[in-house]
This record gives C-alpha cells, sequence and structure tokens, in this order.
C-alpha cells in the first residue's frame, strides 16, 4: 500500500487573475488552476466578500475536480488576498469567508504579499521585494514577519509600475512643452494612448480611462520599451525604480533585526523585474547599502509559494527530498 500523501492548496490572489495550486507531501504538483480576480476594492468590476467567495469556491472546486479529490481531502490551506489587512472592517469576514468552501479551520488567510516571499526564497528566512501593479516588501526572521511600503499608489508604491508610469507621463509633458528634450518616449506614448495633439492625455488618461491604476500601471511597458530604443529619460525612470525597491529591501532589514554581519538572502517577484534595467540598478542598490546580501533568483511562483507556506503552516514543511523533487518538476512551477 501506498504511503498517504499529504494534500496543501496554495492560493494567489490577484487584481486580475487568482491561481490555486494543489501541492502534496512529495513535492508533486497535483492540479493547477486559474480564475478570476480576487481583489475585494476592485476599482472596475464587481468586488466585495460575497465576490470574494465565489472566486474562492469556483477556483477550488475545480482544482479539486482535476486532482480527483474533495476540499476535505486538502490537509492545510494558505490563501494570498491582494488588500487584506488594509481595511481592518473586512479582516474578520475574509477570515471566515474561506470556511464556506473548505469546512473546518484548516486555513490561514493573509495579504498575497507572502505569497511572492514563500515562492521566491522557498519559505526560508529573508525578504522578497514584489513590483508589479504596485509595490510592498515582505521578509521573514525566525517566524515573524514585516511589511514594507506598499501605502498605495496615491502616495507610495515606490518603484512599482505604476510609480513607473505616472513619471513617464510627467516626462512626456516635459518633453511636450520642450523643457526636456523628445526621445522615443514621446513618440510611443503617443501611439499607445492613441493622441491626436499631446494635451489630448489628459482627457485620455484622467477621462476615458478614469485613472484606473490598471491602465496607468500598464503604461509602464511604454518606458521599458522606450528605454530599450535608447530614451535617456525612461532608463532614468527605470533606474529609480530600482534603487527605491533597494530602499524598501534595506528598511525591512533593519526591522527584522538582521545585524550587518549577517548576509540576508533577497529575491524578487513582479512583472517590473522584467526590466533588466529595474533589476540591474536594484542589485547595485543593494551593493551600495550597508549589510551584506545574497541576491537569489527566484525559485518558485507566488502560487506554489503559497502552497508550500501552506505545508510549513500545517506543521509539516516539505523534506528536502520533496523539496529536491519540486525544484526538478516541470519548469512551469519555478519562477523566471
Amino acid at each position: 500500500m501506498s504511503p498517504v500523501r499529504a494534500m496543501f492548496l496554495g492560493v494567489d490572489g490577484g487584481g486580475t487573475k487568482t491561481a490555486f495550486c494543489l501541492l502534496d507531501s512529495t513535492g508533486t504538483v497535483r492540479a493547477e488552476t486559474i480564475g478570476d480576480g480576487a481583489y475585494y476594492f476592485a476599482e472596475n468590476g464587481p468586488g466585495g466578500i460575497d465576490h470574494v467567495v465565489g472566486v474562492l469556491k469556483k477556483g477550488i472546486d475545480a482544482t479539486c475536480e482535476q486532482a480527483g479529490i474533495t476540499p476535505a481531502d486538502i490537509d492545510y490551506t494558505f490563501l494570498g488576498l491582494p488588500g487584506y489587512g488594509e481595511a481592518p472592517r473586512d479582516v474578520a469576514a475574509l477570515d471566515a469567508a474561506p470556511s464556506r468552501i473548505l469546512g473546518g479551520s484548516r486555513y490561514r488567510v493573509d495579504n498575497d504579499m507572502i505569497c511572492g516571499w514563500a515562492g521566491s526564497l522557498g519559505t526560508a528566512d529573508g525578504i522578497n521585494v514584489i513590483s508589479g501593479t504596485g509595490s510592498m516588501v515582505y521578509g521573514e526572521r525566525d517566524g515573524r514577519g514585516v511589511r514594507v511600503g506598499g501605502w498605495s499608489e496615491m502616495f507610495s508604491d515606490e518603484g512599482s509600475a505604476y510609480w513607473i508610469a505616472v513619471r513617464a507621463l510627467n516626462a512626456f509633458t516635459r518633453m511636450s512643452d520642450g523643457r526636456l528634450p523628445e526621445g522615443p518616449l514621446a513618440g510611443l506614448l503617443r501611439d499607445r494612448l492613441g493622441l491626436t495633439f499631446d494635451l489630448e492625455v489628459i482627457d485620455v488618461v484622467l477621462n476615458r480611462r478614469q485613472g484606473r491604476r490598471s491602465d496607468v500601471a500598464d503604461l509602464s511597458r511604454t518606458v521599458a520599451q522606450a528605454a530599450e530604443q535608447g530614451d535617456t529619460q525612461a532608463a532614468a525612470i527605470l533606474a529609480d525604480a530600482g534603487r527605491e525597491l533597494a530602499l524598501l529591501v534595506a528598511a525591512a532589514r533593519l526591522r527584522l533585526g538582521f545585524t550587518s554581519e549577517m548576509t540576508v538572502p533577497v529575491s524578487y517577484s513582479g512583472g517590473v523585474f522584467g526590466s533588466t534595467v529595474v533589476l540591474d540598478a536594484f542589485a547595485a542598490q543593494l551593493r551600495a547599502t550597508d549589510g551584506t546580501y545574497d541576491l537569489r533568483t527566484p525559485l518558485f511562483t507566488p502560487v506554489l509559494g503559497a502552497a508550500l507556506h501552506a505545508a510549513k503552516l500545517a506543521g509539516t514543511p516539505l523534506s528536502p527530498a520533496a523539496f529536491s523533487t519540486l525544484r526538478s518538476g516541470p519548469a512551469a512551477h519555478r519562477s523566471s
């Protein structure tokens, strides 16, 4: 008779999609599915606790069906939800929501930043910086977690896609005025936004697109494209983003109590790190900051990190052999 395998479910919630991953105690991924976004502060489309419950139920049911099990067969679940903890009045309701689907209390809900850390560092002590639409840092040491940054796009989220895009739009206005020499960024933004004249940018961004966070952040791709075409302003914005992200890591190091003699593992997740300019500037700033850092390529995707964290929370983290099996598995499970 084959040994019983414990089952761990990881859920990585996001604004546009929610990923589900079922991992067993041998390090084998049993099922993976993708569902709708689970951001209950949704700026467009459905939101609210009931919406989150609906997304979770649909995704968990599909994952279980794929693996040929029921929710009752899952030993522990970790659910990382965007925005969790940012509105204290909703925490209790979000904590209770999965019980409607999973039954019992064999789960934990927290912010999706933990998924990034757990995936990038394999749940080991250290610091992970996330830079997607928004930005923040999460690190752990001896079981204590610390969050730095992520105070919203209005007055924080330094180094994020939104932050990059807003600075690029400012550079565009300066180029149009003649306060900066015009580079490729100006033409690329005109094309991307479909402008017939430059002042129309106000109407397109603020009125037609209503300043939507996701729409603004998506313009960061155009900034990276401009930098590749030799735009010095775009390259400077991306380099500044990398430096800002490194400063968040340095703050987390201090708050976690790592001494200057300790080498701190650091990794990263999120689409902004697809820019070599950002990553190079990030690494250079870490080297210039007090303390020693071990910058590591991410091990696994955030959703797989959520499943690993579920196993750890259950008191049964994967064995070295199971971890090795996971690392040698399909490339789709590893972060790039």
